[in-house]
């Protein structure tokens, strides 16, 4: 029994939840195993032919959890150990990359920083209107351990985005590409579902062969070595301490991990 992710099997469907609601879906060390487990279930089973992937509550969900201390984690804030951290991040997020079956990310409100990633990793991603998108790492001095954006919107528009942390709404998620389509919140589900099962008419073996030419593809023009630049140079970010880094962890000694958010937050605001 899975504690973090939900898993449901229905007309030739997985429909894969992230089930921590309470905290927006934020990751955890348990999700990071769950989430494998259960994308591997589905890839094994012979009568799942498409993947939803989506988040129980309000929202797909917020990225790695912040109460946790990931650094410590792993040992430190030591460049090998931050590397580690980052390398183990990017192969949970390419799960429904590496997924033989195509995967679905079914997107309503928060869709940010490590779950953003790993919407964008999936072949395609639908939302509702009032999702939210967006990478904020950089604001604390650190970066995407998965640098997937620059993939899925170019280069132009994912350094706007990457260079502040700013979040964008569905519209404009839509009009760069980062969402296929985007829906009103209550046929979000509908719409996802409807076209999963067009999919799920496609014989399996055309499915797996479409999505391994396509993956291969940005593969050959160097999509895994430019993700792994990313984790090299990110481990590097991570392992340097900054004047934005020691206030932060000062004012969450002091006042807790919200103040310390809207304190950063507070800096960009117009």
């Amino acid at each position: 029994m899975r504690s973090t992710i939900a898993y449901e099997k229905k007309e030739r469907i997985a429909h894969i939840e992230f089930n921590r609601p309470e905290v927006l879906n934020a990751i955890d060390f348990t999700m990071m195993s769950e989430l494998p487990e259960a994308l591997r279930e589905a890839e094994g089973d012979d009568d799942v032919r498409v993947i939803v992937i989506s988040g129980k509550g309000k929202s797909f969900g917020a990225g790695y959890d912040l109460k946790i201390d990931w650094k410590n984690a792993y040992g430190g804030d030591g460049p090998g150990n931050c590397q580690a951290m980052l390398k183990s991040c990017v192969d949970l997020e390419l799960t429904p990359w590496d997924c033989a079956k195509p995967t679905i990310a079914m997107v309503r409100g928060h869709c940010l920083a490590g779950s953003c990633e790993i919407a964008m990793m999936c072949c395609i991603t639908f939302a509702s209107e009032n999702s939210v998108f967006g990478e904020p790492e950089v604001r604390f001095s650190t970066a995407p351990p998965a640098l997937v954006m620059p993939w899925i919107v170019g280069l132009k528009k994912a350094r706007e985005l990457l260079y502040t942390g700013d979040l964008i709404g569905a519209d404009e998620a839509l009009r760069i590409g980062m969402v296929n389509r985007v829906f009103p919140d209550d046929r979000l589900e509908e719409e996802t579902f409807k076209y999963a099962r067009r999919a799920a008419a496609i014989e399996p073996a055309a499915l797996k062969a479409t999505k391994a030419a396509i993956n291969r593809g940005a593969e050959i023009a160097g999509f895994r070595m430019a993700l792994q630049y990313g984790i090299e140079v990110g481990a590097i970010l991570d392992s340097t301490p900054t004047e934005t880094n020691r206030t932060f962890d000062e004012i969450t000694r002091k006042e807790g991990l919200r103040a310390a958010i809207r304190w950063r937050e507070s800096q960009f605001e117009e």
